[in-house]
């Protein structure tokens, strides 16, 4: 008999791609196999084997060591790892109506594998057994900081908690996964349930031809006649900036700031019930707010240093930031605006008049230069400049979906790094924004090494009739960024995957990213790809000279809505007791005061604020800031040294991007710079200050 079980579970492992180990080559996931149908058994069988693996340690006779505790619990539950990593990823990139079921379905059976791992008394005494004997074990710096990771994830995860709070810190992590879930599907249907439909030509006014193109594209695509424009930022973002009909833009700003604030979708409740969980879990583990649990582990270790980080920044931009939003406006009542204030939905469209006017710029005349294959190319081309790396089509390995294009990855010697799968076109089934993440990390067991499978998600506009996808300025630069991301996971080195990659400290992982934005705006680097896709023209000087004079045009007002959008997550997650009011009444508490435009008072940011609602940035969006301040202060090393110096990105791989989190965050930015970094950097970057 238990052969015959033995036999049947090869089986049923052979029969589900997500259980078997893939043949194809360096184990590339068999995206062409995999069906909804796989999804449940393999987590059911997975988790039942992640369990058996967990027990396994416990019930070792032996006494607790690194190897056998440690070690053995950072390499359990891969099979889960493999299934949940791909899963999850394809639930942004690629969802459906039964993926959500699954979803929801298979979250508390998550949740309570986790509870079973970190409140796992008897493995948690093990790990604490190491962790006290640490000093006379003489631990590999890699290994002693493995072993006080742990440590303090079992401790953070509630390992130290009674038997009763253990019971409501399981329930509350439970009920708080299915509420970022629903918080997460309610924004996907809400972005997908409007669109503005235009039937007669003179609602196009302003448009430019790319924007009506891709108006008459999506109208086709969903059967309809006319122009279509939808949430989605390709299509919302430039009708905003472009479009003459104040009544057409009010109506496409109030539908994308009140995405999921009432109806079906609707997540004012869901956005307090979060939070209130998450003030539960930090209360529970001897925390008074979430953000002091959250910001235990990162650069940035309080709420008041955020805060202090926070006006730091914020005293020198708001009046920066208010002169400039004035400029606009009187700009606009010189040119026939006739509105008493300039409203939110009409400052996309006159600032970007005025950029036109007073820099003779706009994303139309950049457009042409910025093919989307020739940024690839040269996207790729900055990595291979700068740390030798090369990028070879793999056409037949698949992909999760037609449009998704796979590479593999191999360094200056020919050595394999990487795959790489880049997805770069909207769809209903594809969350907005952009995102890297991994389908596999890296990791060595028992000395063979297992190289990372790496994924960039973008939402680039898709080719129109005899046009090819062109990016804007701004597009290129998101492009680089998750590129940035993406040479962060591919160029990991170390033992241990929770320590490799991107795995490090959440207001550190944005440095990788941010630092690789400043090559969009450098003219070397411009003139070797951007080129006329009509005319094969390279990009004129004089346009080149317009984007660096652009560069810091309404850098203040930037700065002041990312502080806004931070203050406000610190706001939701540093209060105690949950906030009385309404999800919308308190948000305009907290970001009135430093208001550049009116505020609708039925508009709403938090209900769709996925990054701290169902991402990962909870207590964490000051962190795009901060890691601005690193990477403008590391930047002027290439300024000071050449922007394709391999010295210095020798420096920057060696000390940063290889390196995980093998060491402390403010160690390895110091290691590379050479100090602490400092707010001023930025500010200077940007002109706010001399």
């Amino acid at each position: 008999m238990a052969a015959l079980a033995v036999a049947l579970f090869n089986s049923c492992k052979m029969e589900n791609p997500l259980l078997s180990e893939s043949p194809l080559e360096y184990g590339a996931p068999q995206f062409d196999k995999i069906k909804n149908e796989h999804y449940l058994p393999a987590f059911e069988q997975a988790i039942k084997e992640a369990k058996g693996e967990i027990d396994a340690i416990v019930a070792n006779p032996d006494e607790p060591t690194f190897a056998n505790t440690i070690e053995a619990l950072e390499f359990s539950g891969e099979t889960l790892e493999r299934v949940a990593s791909i899963f999850y990823n394809l639930m942004e990139a690629n969802t459906n109506d039964e993926m959500q079921q699954i979803a929801e379905t298979i979250s508390p059976k998550m949740t309570e594998f986790s509870m079973y791992v970190s409140l796992n008394e008897k493995l948690f005494e093990k790990v604490k057994a190491v962790y006290e004997a640490r000093e006379s074990l003489d631990l590999a710096p890699d290994q002693l900081r493995l072993l006080e990771k742990k440590y303090k994830e079992f401790a953070r995860g509630g390992a130290n908690l009674s038997p009763q709070d253990k019971e409501i810190y399981s329930k509350l992590n439970e009920e708080l996964s299915l509420l970022s879930l629903s918080f997460s599907k309610n924004v996907l249907a809400a972005t997908n349930a409007f669109t503005l439909e235009l039937n007669d030509e003179a609602e196009l006014e302003g448009l430019p031809d790319f924007v009506v193109a891709l108006g008459k594209q999506t109208a086709e695509e969903k059967g309809k006649e006319g122009w279509v424009f939808d949430l989605s930022y390709p299509s919302y973002g430039p009708f905003m900036q472009y479009s003459a009909r104040r009544d057409l833009r009010e109506k496409m700003y109030m539908a994308y700031n009140t995405k999921a604030l009432q109806g079906e979708n609707d997540n004012t409740q869901i956005v307090k019930d979060i939070v209130d969980h998450r003030l539960g879990i930090a209360n529970l583990l001897g925390y008074t707010t979430w953000a002091d649990y959250a910001l235990e582990e990162r650069m940035v270790k309080t709420p008041a240093e955020v805060d202090a980080f926070l006006t730091k920044l914020r005293n020198p931009s708001l009046p920066a930031a208010r002169k400039e939003v004035d400029a606009i406006y009187k700009y606009a009542k010189a040119n026939g605006f006739d509105a008493p204030e300039l409203m939110p939905w009409d400052f996309s469209y006159w600032s970007e008049k005025y950029k036109a006017a007073n820099y003779s710029l706009d994303d139309s005349l950049l457009k042409p230069y910025f093919q989307l294959e020739s940024c690839i190319d040269a996207v790729l081309g900055l990595a291979t400049r700068l740390y030798g790396l090369q990028f070879i089509p793999r056409p037949d390995l698949p992909g999760y979906h037609p449009d998704v294009k796979v590479f593999d990855v191999k360094d200056e010697s020919g050595k394999h790094l990487a795959l790489f799968y880049a997805d770069f076109f909207p769809r209903e089934s594809k969350r907005g924004g952009a995102w890297m993440t991994e389908f596999r990390g890296q990791s060595i067991q028992d000395g063979v090494e297992k190289r990372p499978f790496i994924s960039i998600v973008t939402n680039f506009s898709k080719p129109t009739g005899d046009a090819p996808s062109l990016l804007t300025h701004n597009e290129l630069t998101t492009f680089l960024h998750e590129f940035g991301h993406s040479l962060h996971g591919m160029m990991a080195e170390g033992r241990y995957g929770s320590m490799t990659g991107t795995n490090v400290a959440r207001d550190f992982v944005e440095l990788p990213s941010q630092i690789m934005e400043n090559w969009a705006f450098e003219p070397e680097y411009l003139r070797g790809f951007a080129k006329h896709y009509r005319s094969g023209e390279v990009i004129p000087d004089e346009l080149i000279a317009k984007i660096e004079a652009t560069k810091n045009y309404l850098a203040a007002y930037y700065q002041v809505r990312q502080l806004d959008f931070a203050t406000l997550d610190m706001a939701w997650h540093n209060s105690a007791p949950v906030p009385e009011e309404g999800t919308r009444e308190f948000e305009k508490a907290v970001l009135t005061p430093s208001a550049l435009l009116p505020q609708v008072p039925q508009t709403c940011i938090s209900t769709s604020f996925s990054h701290i609602f169902s991402g990962g940035y909870s207590a964490g969006y000051y962190s795009y800031k901060w890691a601005e301040v690193l990477e403008a202060d590391a930047f002027s090393l290439f300024k000071e040294k050449g922007i394709f110096n391999t010295e210095v990105s020798g420096a920057f791989r060696r000390e940063i991007l290889s390196k995980g989190s093998s060491q402390e965050e403010a160690v390895l930015y110091r290691n590379f710079r050479g100090h602490d970094p400092q707010p001023e950097a930025l500010l200077k970057k940007l002109g706010i200050v001399k």
